[in-house]
């Protein structure tokens, strides 16, 4: 196992919900990004986010991880949700929280913050 499959790993299994995307919250670099940001933060969920562009390896590390061929990916405790759309889907029909207040607890929203964390 690389070093870099490594550290998404440890990012996919130790957040409780990892959003891999193109550019941070902070500067959103793809639309699609952004509609998975909101409809996480919309659901009050504690984003841990991991910028993929720095280096087209991280790409190819995470999808062959996922299985999952687009970005952004979300993860919840270790689990793959899907992309944008499955994100927000899930949001529309309450199954984005029950999800979060299922893996992370009834009071997930409490420990609410954002954070960028760097896998290169």
């Amino acid at each position: 196992m690389t070093d870099l499959n490594a550290k998404i790993k440890q990012v996919i299994e130790g957040e409780d919900v990892a959003l891999f995307m193109k550019g941070t919250p902070q500067m959103v670099m793809c639309g699609n990004s952004l509609r998975a940001l909101e409809a996480l933060r919309r659901a009050g969920a504690p984003v841990t986010a991991v910028d993929i562009l720095p280096d087209p390896a991280i790409r190819q590390e995470l999808s062959a991880l996922s299985g999952w061929p687009t970005i952004p990916q979300v993860f919840v405790r270790g689990e793959l949700v899907g992309g944008a759309d499955i994100v927000e889907e899930l949001e529309q029909t309450g199954e984005l929280e029950r999800t979060l207040e299922e893996r992370l607890g009834r009071d997930y929203r409490e420990g609410r913050a954002e954070k960028t964390v760097a896998v290169v």
